[in-house]
């Protein structure tokens, strides 16, 4: 689904591109990115040019770049994924780059994702997956309005150990009461 871009207060969200293979290779190879995401898949760097240059295209979902400070720099992806429009519910991942976490443009970038989901889409239901050990990660999920629904013991990896992936998710009816 091609979104041609969203505008908040701090972050610029825009389609990924091809050019954005370098910033999202940084991602994609961070040690801690990985671990807070519970990311095992590798990936090579063709896969990342190939995937940069064709996801804008990609259907039942939206990939973007999240973007800040008028600049068109790859900070970070959000994407909105597993849209199904016949139970109107969708996936929410977000990664930012290791330089830029930790500085509110995923909490903006978020709420822009949830703004297309719930008011462009008409999605019912947006959930998405935060690791147990990512308690920063689940704190903001909650300040946005999502709630945990379940847990998922021992479903993810945290270095040598397993953890529990904590399963969230946010209804229309709660993202419209948050924005009253």
């Amino acid at each position: 689904m091609i979104v041609e871009a969203l505008q908040g207060e701090l972050v610029r969200l825009r389609p990924i591109k091809a050019e954005d293979a370098d910033a999202m290779w940084e991602s994609v190879s961070d040690p801690e990115g990985r671990r807070l995401t519970g990311t095992t898949r590798e990936f090579t760097r063709r896969q990342i040019e190939e995937w940069c240059a064709t996801v804008a295209g990609a259907v039942g979902r939206v990939d973007m770049a999240v973007t800040a400070g008028g600049s068109d720099e790859f900070l970070g992806e959000i994407v909105l994924n597993e849209i199904d429009h016949v139970v109107r519910s969708a996936n929410l991942r977000l990664a930012m780059r290791p330089a830029y976490r930790g500085r509110g443009y995923g909490t903006e970038a978020i709420s822009l994702m949830l703004g297309l989901a719930f008011e462009t889409l008409g999605l019912h239901r947006v959930s998405l997956d935060v690791l147990a050990t990512n308690a920063r990660a689940k704190s903001l999920y909650e300040n946005l309005g999502f709630v945990v629904e379940g847990r998922q013991r021992d479903a993810a990896r945290d270095g040598d150990r397993f953890c529990d992936v904590i399963v969230m998710g946010i209804l229309d009816e709660e993202y419209r009461a948050t924005k009253a």
